[in-house]
């Protein structure tokens, strides 16, 4: 899972495994390491309460979560992503998007993308 922190944005993109263990377990975990022993720890949440996407913070930890039935749709669909704004208290937006992690269309060195959905332009040229 792939985390974009831009101002008031978060993004995360899933590869095709990611997609499938949120709809059928209903959680994905990833954290990333620092010096001094510390991490921080993100994570997608499949959740049947949750009405609307919407992002937490505490304790090193990033979580957010979606409806179980937009988690249903995406998985189940050639839907791209799902996406939300949360109000903050300083009367700000954070805006949230969760999107299926394409393959590029030029291959890149070192990057293992077997995980990952097949460009939607690489099947057009396909088909062509």
């Amino acid at each position: 899972m792939k985390l974009r922190i831009r101002d008031n944005s978060l993004r995360l993109r899933l590869t095709q495994a990611e997609v499938d263990t949120l709809n059928r377990q209903g959680l994905v975990t990833a954290s990333t390491a620092f010096p001094g022993g510390r991490k921080l720890h993100y994570e997608i949440e499949s959740s049947p309460a949750s009405v609307a996407p919407a992002a937490y913070f505490s304790e090193h930890r990033l979580t957010i979560r979606v409806p179980e039935t937009a988690v249903l749709a995406w998985a189940s669909s050639e839907q791209v992503s799902m996406s939300g704004e949360q109000r903050l208290d300083e009367g700000e937006v954070l805006t949230l998007l969760i999107e299926k992690d394409f393959r590029c269309l030029a291959p890149r060195e070192g990057e293992d993308e077997s995980d990952m959905f097949p460009h939607p332009l690489e099947r057009a040229d396909k088909t062509a």
